[in-house]
């Protein structure tokens, strides 16, 4: 009875939401980690990325700046990847389907996207990233690039579970109006 009371007064003060989203981003991270293990055992295999789990002690030795400013630019980066996805998504049916055209390819608008995230990544010593990032730099193969596209995007969520639940649930939301 008194356990009944206790969840009552909990739901009523807004626990049950916030206990929801904690059990959110727990589903989110699993999911992230999921397919970068997935991904690292088969197509990803020879970038080595597996075991890697990222640190901010080389970007703030080599930067000369706080833990506390490397984890915001962390979640900055981790904000833009997951903006970046219809953008990039976009970009690969274009070429899609200018292949499917026989058209010529033309790579420009996607590389100028991978290059700026590349950038960001190596600043901050995100190795993962930086490896996938360069692969998106010079592969041609539409789907391969959509494979490390999904790889990027769960590294992102693994490095900054919590920025990046947040962050998708406001594109969902964004979308949706």
């Amino acid at each position: 009875m008194l356990l009944l009371y206790m969840f009552k007064i909990f739901k009523k003060l807004g626990f049950e939401r916030k206990v929801s989203n904690v059990q959110a981003i727990k589903e989110s991270l699993d999911k992230a980690k999921e397919t970068c293990k997935r991904l690292a055992d088969t197509e990803l295999k020879y970038l080595n990325i597996k075991k890697y789990k990222y640190t901010a002690d080389e970007a703030m030795r080599e930067l000369g700046v706080t833990s506390e400013l490397i984890h915001q630019l962390a979640e900055d980066y981790v904000i833009q990847i997951l903006k970046t996805e219809a953008q990039f998504l976009a970009y690969i049916k274009e070429l899609k389907s200018d292949k499917k055209e026989n058209k010529e390819l033309n790579y420009t608008k996607l590389r100028e996207l991978v290059h700026k995230n590349l950038g960001v990544a190596r600043n901050l010593r995100i190795k993962d990233a930086e490896k996938i990032l360069q692969e998106m730099m010079v592969k041609e193969d539409l789907d391969y690039l959509t494979i490390c596209f999904e790889a990027l995007r769960a590294h992102a969520i693994i490095l900054k579970p919590t920025c990046a639940y947040n962050t998708i649930k406001l594109i969902e939301l964004k979308s949706s109006l």
